[in-house]
């Protein structure tokens, strides 16, 4: 089965583990970039189809690896949703805006 997608780092282990073959190769830099916005799409999608806590963890753990990627401190990207929250709000007062 061809797959062509990001997977986690002990995936291969697991599948030839069970005496299956794995052919993979280390993603380039900009391919890494391309292949993370992907898996984030794909998890998302996957959380929508069951919002769960173990689905939103696959959405954090895609997040987590585009900040380390990007060299983002965590810290700062929360500064930035606070100061987004302080400027328009946030969504507590679950606002549906139907027309403008």
């Amino acid at each position: 089965m061809r797959y062509d997608k990001l997977v986690r780092d002990r995936i291969i282990d697991i599948i030839e583990v069970k005496g299956r073959r794995a052919t993979w190769h280390v993603a380039t830099d900009e391919e890494y970039r391309l292949k993370l916005r992907e898996k984030l799409r794909e998890e998302v999608s996957e959380f929508f189809e069951n919002p769960s806590q173990e689905e939103m963890a696959d959405v954090f753990e895609v997040i987590t690896a585009v900040l380390k990627e990007r060299e983002w401190a965590l810290e700062d990207i929360v500064a930035l949703q606070k100061k987004k929250r302080g400027e328009r709000g946030g969504f507590e007062r679950r606002l549906i805006l139907e027309e403008s």
